[in-house]
């Protein structure tokens, strides 16, 4: 019986051992496979059987099994990548990628991506990577009674199939401009006007002609492109020329006219009879322009702004003054205007309902909006000196003297400010919208967030999707699959997801991937001792073999 045993024992030693190389073999032929986690057998011994001795029981072997199999969730170096979608993660967490069209979900550190012909992001199988649909946000960043919209991001719903479906990105009004010029104060007056010398250049403009604005009519203008609410892009031109003005006071004002081609211009404002007219496509003068205002300068700093435009035709000519009122408010504190290029209805001043403001930024914002007892349309205007001038053609009052010249309640100045200094002529410092017409997707990345964002040809960079990661509470009993896939199961509890950079999960590296963590020193090592332990257990069964031999050969 003793002999008997040893062959066993010695049976067991084999079995166990050529597992283990079995484990060790497939560990080094994943040696190069993306994402792959090495694996490492561990032995246990048989319940050993008593045996009597002198001192009472002792207990004698009876071989060896094989204890467990775990995985090696250790990180795995990196390579890099020309591909976008290529993702590696570097931490804890596992893509969740899901067969189309099935609730099945499985998991893995093969970040090999690609999209398909449908647009799903894929992996090698044709299961779709996880994640959650990044939602754009609208707020609220105009006037006092309408409103327009920005865009912020967040994730939404639960994590659903990364698909690409559309290839554009929608265009975006203009919303804000910014200019910001030098203005030579050694530059004539070239548009005056005796009796509203602030409004001569309006005065000289006439939109029903191909060249409204003769260029001996003003001293500056700058112009940019705009666009409109499908994208079109439109010329606005800001027209700037000097006040000539006596006992100043050492300040110094110039007009300024925010205009657009005429023919662009679609407003339509009802009259006093109940009638509409259209102000825009030529049909006016005041065709094109969108505001109307002045600057005041103080030893060459803005110190102050005025703008107007136009909120009702009174039932007479639109180039009467009386029809321009003080311009309302941003909510970030800017005076705004609008154009409705599309011509839609309810749409031609700031405050209809369906208008896409614009706010103007020369330098200077008003960080005080609240009504100063006049009503809405004198919410953050004030003057020094006088009754407010409500409506453009009341600034002619006491001409000379800049007091009477409405201004912001609390105006701020930027770092970054229209000005005029001595410099040898004006000059545009800086200028910028908002605005971008559609675009078509060129290309993809990926942030340590998980972030998918498309970088569209309009320069547009528009978040997309948020890649799933998951974590389990115990890693190790995860079931492998083949493919580089892991799935759930009791023992490993249920998949605890989350976005890229959260508490756990690691963060993700684009243009990477995560290269097998196998090392082939430890695995040759390991196989030196499995051959060792698989020879001598077959010295066990040979030895034994011979023992036996003995004991037959008693027997003559």
């Amino acid at each position: 019986m003793g002999l008997g045993a040893s062959l066993y024992s010695g049976i067991t030693g084999l079995t166990v051992h050529s597992e283990r190389m079995t484990v060790i073999g497939n560990n080094l032929a994943n040696v190069n496979t993306t994402g792959f986690k090495g694996a490492r057998m561990h032995f246990e011994d048989i319940m050993s059987q008593d045996f009597s001795t002198v001192n009472g029981v002792g207990q004698v072997g009876r071989g060896v099994r094989v204890s467990t199999v775990y995985s090696d969730f250790g990180q795995g170096a990196f390579e890099s990548s020309t591909e976008a979608t290529d993702m590696a993660i570097s931490g804890d967490g596992m893509f969740v990628v899901s067969p189309k069209g099935k609730d099945g979900k499985y998991y893995s550190r093969a970040g090999n991506f690609r999209f398909n012909n449908d647009g799903y992001l894929t992996d090698p199988h044709g299961y779709i990577l996880q994640g959650w649909a990044i939602e754009q946000k609208t707020t609220s960043v105009t006037t006092t009674s309408s409103t327009t919209s920005s865009s912020s991001t967040r994730t939404v719903g639960t994590p659903t199939d990364i698909r690409l479906e559309n290839f554009q990105s929608k265009p975006k009004a203009t919303t804000n401009v910014s200019i910001v010029t030098n203005l030579d104060p050694g530059s004539s007056d070239n548009s005056t006007n005796a009796t509203q010398p602030y409004f001569a250049m309006f005065a000289n403009w006439n939109g029903t002609k191909d060249t409204p604005m003769a260029s001996t009519l003003y001293g500056y203008s700058a112009t940019m492109k705009i666009y409109d609410d499908i994208g079109t892009a439109h010329n606005m031109t800001t027209y700037f020329d000097p006040v000539t003005l006596s006992n100043s006071g050492g300040t110094t004002v110039w007009e300024f006219m925010v205009t657009v081609e005429p023919n662009a211009d679609q407003r339509m404002l009802s009259g006093a009879n109940g009638q509409t007219t259209s102000i825009g496509q030529g049909n006016t003068s005041a065709a094109g322009v969108l505001m109307i205002g002045t600057i005041t300068f103080t030893t060459g700093q803005l110190s102050g702004i005025s703008a107007y435009t136009l909120k009702s035709n009174g039932g007479a000519n639109i180039k009467d003054l009386d029809n321009w009122s003080l311009a309302d408010f941003s909510t970030s504190g800017y005076p705004v205007c609008t154009a409705n290029f599309l011509g839609k209805s309810n749409a031609s001043t700031a405050e209809s309902t369906n208008a896409t403001p614009i706010q103007v930024d020369f330098g200077m914002s008003n960080t005080n909006l609240s009504s100063n007892g006049g009503g809405a349309v004198t919410t953050g205007w004030a003057q020094g000196l006088g009754t407010l001038a409500t409506t453009a053609d009341m600034v002619g009052t006491n001409i000379g003297n800049t007091g009477y010249l409405p201004n912001m309640k609390a105006p701020s100045i930027s770092a970054l400010a229209t000005q005029s200094f001595d410099t040898g002529g004006s000059s545009t410092l800086f200028q910028s919208q908002d605005g971008y017409s559609a675009g078509i997707l060129q290309n993809i990345s990926v942030s340590r967030e998980g972030v998918l964002t498309g970088h569209y040809s309009n320069g547009e960079v528009l978040d997309l999707y948020a890649v799933t990661l998951a974590t389990f509470t115990n890693k190790h009993g995860l079931r492998r699959e083949g493919g580089n896939l892991f799935s759930e199961t009791r023992e490993s509890g249920p998949a605890l997801t989350g976005q890229a950079g959260s508490t756990g999960k690691g963060t993700v590296d684009g243009n990477s991937l995560e290269m097998s963590n196998v090392d082939m020193a430890t695995e040759f090592v390991r196989m030196i001792t499995t051959q060792r332990g698989f020879q001598a257990n077959t010295k066990v069964i040979t030895t034994t073999d011979s023992m036996l031999g003995e004991v037959i050969a008693m027997k003559r």
